[in-house]
């Protein structure tokens, strides 16, 4: 009797799971039969909301449907990225988030609308961008040992800027102050051209970004590439030395990128389609060598592998984000 009990039990168990997946069948097995929308949490033009426009057009082309992309600015992403949060989970609502999304984990912790992870569906890791460092001409160092020497000898006096706090550019350089003993000011500022504007003029003394955003000044030669932040070094600048090469310490890798996330619980197939379609799209050869002349390096990675490195980022940072005392108050 005991026996037969546990049998009815199982197939009970079974029943019920199979009565909850069929509707994320069905829905799965028509998607898309919609427009789709990616919310991108930036003003239009920037890192990206290019990098979104590119892939969303193909993308809509692949599902038979449109995609549109629809820019939500505000709070360092927070707004954007809370409006996906909190949209349903059909694969309908997509936001492509930068690493801004995971310092937030940190930077914002407890004030949050929305779990950095456990709000979303990974999706995929489509591209990142490795950042470069940058002198200013006012310092007479030309190496980037040189720049560290020289802050060294002149603790919180020497400027760095920043996109903003706790933008990639902003913690990878108080990563780099801390692995080498160097106690430097950061300058924020409302995004890069500003900064790039008081590196030229000597304000600041260094900062990072990434290659696109820093071209233009290294070929007209009024400010100086000192390393890029690759554990090799990369095509993009092949005679650059990294940043473990110029610096003297072990291999220092910090590249800013774009994620594509779903709201959780979009049901996997859906999740699944959607990544497998951004991969090819970002794999084709016209495609990666349009991204590849933006200063993009090319990723399409899968649900699972994403979810992991946005995991890793928001560890990495977070680490960085406490040891500095970095806070947005």
């Amino acid at each position: 009797m005991q026996v037969n009990k546990i049998r009815l039990t199982r197939r009970a168990a079974l029943t019920v799971a199979a009565g909850l997946a069929a509707p994320a069948v069905a829905q799965a097995q028509s998607f898309p039969s919609k427009p789709l929308r990616i919310i991108v949490p930036y003003t239009p033009g920037g890192t990206t909301d290019i990098a979104t426009r590119l892939i969303a057009e193909p993308l809509g082309r692949a599902l038979g449907q449109p995609v549109i992309v629809e820019n939500r600015a505000g709070a360092n992403s927070i707004v954007g990225a809370g409006a996906a949060a909190t949209s349903p989970a059909d694969g309908y609502t997509l936001v492509t988030v930068l690493p801004a999304h995971a310092a937030n984990a940190t930077l914002q912790a407890g004030k949050l609308p929305f779990d950095v992870i456990n709000s979303f569906s990974p999706v995929s890791l489509m591209v990142t961008s490795p950042l470069v460092a940058a002198g200013s001409k006012h310092i007479q160092a030309t190496t980037l040992r040189g720049y560290l020497d020289y802050a060294k000898e002149r603790p919180g006096q020497v400027n760095f800027g920043s996109s903003g706090i706790g933008a990639t550019a902003h913690l990878a350089m108080e990563q780099l102050a801390i692995l080498t003993g160097v106690r430097m000011t950061h300058v924020p500022y409302r995004g890069t051209q500003p900064a790039l504007q008081d590196l030229m003029a000597g304000h600041i003394s260094i900062m990072f970004d990434t290659i696109s955003s820093f071209r233009a000044q290294f070929e007209a030669e009024t400010i100086r590439p000192l390393a890029i932040a690759t554990a090799a070094r990369s095509s993009f600048m092949p005679n650059l030395p990294t940043v473990g090469e110029a610096a003297g310490i072990a291999p220092f890798d910090a590249s800013t990128w774009c994620m594509l996330l779903a709201p959780a619980r979009t049901p996997q197939p859906i999740v699944d389609r959607l990544s497998e379609e951004v991969g090819k799209i970002v794999r084709e050869p016209a495609m990666t060598r349009r991204l590849e002349e933006i200063g993009f390096v090319v990723e399409g990675r899968t649900p699972a592998a994403t979810g992991q490195f946005l995991a890793e980022e928001v560890q990495r940072w977070g680490n960085v984000i406490r040891t500095a005392n970095i806070t947005v108050d």
